[in-house]
């Protein structure tokens, strides 16, 4: 029941790192599309003072999250709940912060303009909007193992691949976003925060 992503290990040190400067200092951080849901589980524990709401799409992640929540959770994580990132109605009415780790680029782009529309719903004004993965960047040299990967992506499914940072800025900022951080991330990854200009 329980997965093992062997990123996890790899990445969520240092994805944390770059948590502590974006994230508020209390409140509930919805995590969409939570995986094997061991980042969860370990984000729940370097951030006690926040609330831990992971989800996901897919029942197996959803059980797996649960599972590995039985096994090692804390206080503050929540049960798994289901969100299918481009349905127009998510299960929760608010959040101080949303995440998505490794996701838009295995996903079609409706699933990227889901998370970005649901998060205007949630968020208040200044609240982050956290993207994680590897992108394309018109002002950056793509490295050959992220072209390579997105290669193999489009070869899996046609809708899924690599999402270009410039046409998610766009996208941000015609749906209420601003982009206020761009942090570099080992493995050629980049951590990209947006944040919610509210009702202007």
């Amino acid at each position: 029941m329980k997965r093992h992503a062997p990123a996890v290990a790899r990445n969520s040190a240092a994805i944390a790192k770059v948590l502590e400067q974006e994230l508020p200092a209390s409140g509930t951080v919805l995590e969409i599309a939570s995986g094997s849901g061991e980042h969860a589980v370990f984000f729940a524990r370097r951030f006690a003072n926040l609330h831990w709401q992971p989800s996901d799409a897919d029942p197996d992640a959803l059980a797996s999250v649960a599972a590995w929540r039985a096994e090692g959770g804390s206080a503050n994580l929540a049960p798994p709940i289901s969100i299918d990132a481009s349905a127009s109605d998510w299960p929760v009415t608010q959040a101080a912060a949303v995440l998505c780790i490794n996701m838009v680029h295995i996903a079609p782009w409706e699933a990227a303009e889901g998370v970005f529309h649901g998060a205007a719903r949630l968020l208040g004004a200044g609240a982050p909007l956290i993207l994680y993965g590897p992108f394309l960047e018109a002002r950056a040299d793509t490295a050959p193992s992220n072209l390579a990967f997105d290669e193999s992506l489009r070869r899996r499914d046609p809708q899924w691949g690599l999402r270009s940072l410039d046409e998610l800025d766009q996208f941000a900022g015609q749906n209420g976003f601003e982009r206020t951080a761009r942090h570099e991330m080992p493995a050629n990854n980049l951590t990209v925060a947006w944040r919610w200009r509210g009702d202007e």
